[in-house]
């Protein structure tokens, strides 16, 4: 049986660091685990790779899980929130 590979893109921070604890609690030995902490080094290329546009975010076999996608702060969602011109 083949292992999953299970990607988690971070900041370093407590409000990551649950969902860390979640996937390591949660993934089994069936599963590779690899930490991307965006706080002490720039991942810039994988981050493009994967269009991630928030943290947590969770890549599994090199998918990006629906959960974290197209969630990010627009000039728009400014501009509606009263911010800006």
């Amino acid at each position: 049986m083949n292992k999953n590979h299970i990607e988690i893109f971070t900041a370093g921070c407590s409000i990551c660091e649950p969902v860390v604890q979640l996937v390591k609690e949660t993934a089994g030995a069936n599963c590779n685990i690899s930490i991307y902490n965006l706080s002490e080094r720039s991942y810039n290329n994988i981050c493009k790779k994967y269009s991630i546009k928030r943290l947590p975010s969770l890549v599994v076999n090199g998918i990006l899980l629906d959960c974290c996608k197209n969630i990010e702060i627009t000039k728009e969602d400014l501009i509606n929130a009263g911010i800006g011109n």
